[in-house]
Order: structure tokens, then C-alpha cells, then sequence
């Protein structure tokens, strides 16, 4: 199923970054950066960044995980395009699902776009259990609305104990 329902040719869509190799913090400092002076895509707003235990597999480092509002001209599987691009010019490899990672960047939510392909799904399937998305999600858009509830709603349903927001000097 697609459905675009963009009357202009600015949308809000929010992303998802997270990173445990290396200096995750300056790995998604980085990322925003190259979003954000891509043409047709502006950084709005950036959360905090936070420590949150690894989800899937277990046996890893610790995440460091972030979320931003941008603008962005693309469409849906352009700007996951743009985002999987991003990974690799950065140094993401390929690896084991869930595993470790130099960089993840995630597509959440775009305005007015439902999508269920085998590329992107959206809004995220997931994102609604996943205190690592929610938590910083809720500091910039506590109000956005997913599958009838807001994300600080969805944020109180979960299991937030683990998670801790990093200092700022760290981001």
C-alpha cells in the first residue's frame, strides 16, 4: 500500500539515529550534519542524545541514540535512500541484524505518507515499543500523533528504565 498525500513540496519527517562503535556521539553528530547540508532536506530540530541498553542482541556496547525533525523535498523511498547512502559514505558495513553498528538512521515518520513495502513501512512498525526511539522522539514531537495516540503516550507504555540522557558536552 502507498499513499502520498503531500500538498506542497516541503513535508516533516522524523529520523531515528543510533550508533555503538566507536565514537557513537561524533558518529551521529556527523550524520545530522550530512543531512542537514543535503539539498532538499533541512535539520529542524535535534533531541538529546541517549545511553539506552541494545535491543535484538544482547551481547553488544551500550547505544547512543538520538531522533531529529527535518523538512525534506523527498519522497518516501527517496529519503530512505538518502539515509541508507549516508550510512555508507560514513562506514557503515554490513552486519548481523540488530547487532552492532557504526551507524543506524532509521525513517519513523513522514506527514501525510503510509507506506507497507518491502523497502520502508511507514509510520516505523516498531517504533512504538522501542523506548529507544520513543524517549527522544517525545522531546522533540510529544505531540506527533502514531496510530492514534501521541508519542508521549506511546513513551508511558514502555519500559524507559535503562535509558539516560547523555550530558550535553557529550553530544
Amino acid at each position: 500500500m502507498w499513499v502520498w498525500r503531500s500538498n506542497s513540496a516541503v513535508t516533516e519527517a522524523a529520523l531515528a539515529f543510533g550508533s555503538n562503535l566507536g565514537d557513537s556521539a561524533g558518529m551521529i553528530r556527523r550524520a545530522i550534519d550530512a543531512l542537514d547540508m543535503m539539498k532538499g532536506l533541512s535539520v529542524r530540530r535535534v533531541s538529546s542524545f541517549y545511553a539506552t541498553p541494545p535491543w535484538g542482541v544482547a551481547d553488544q556496547p551500550d547505544f547512543v541514540n538520538a531522533c531529529a525533525l527535518v523538512e525534506t523535498a523527498f519522497e518516501p523511498l527517496d529519503l530512505l535512500e538518502a539515509c541508507k547512502d549516508l550510512e555508507v559514505a560514513l562506514g557503515r558495513m554490513p552486519g548481523e541484524r540488530w547487532g552492532p553498528r557504526l551507524l543506524d538512521i532509521d525513517l519513523l515518520w513522514i506527514q501525510n505518507a503510509e507506506l507497507d513495502s518491502e523497502r520502508l513501512t511507514l509510520p516505523h512498525p516498531r517504533m512504538t515499543a522501542r523506548a529507544f526511539v520513543l524517549v527522544p522522539l517525545s522531546e522533540i514531537a510529544p505531540h506527533l500523533v502514531i496510530d492514534g495516540r501521541a508519542v508521549s503516550d506511546w513513551v508511558s507504555r514502555v519500559d524507559v528504565s535503562g535509558v539516560r540522557r547523555l550530558p550535553t558536552d557529550s553530544r
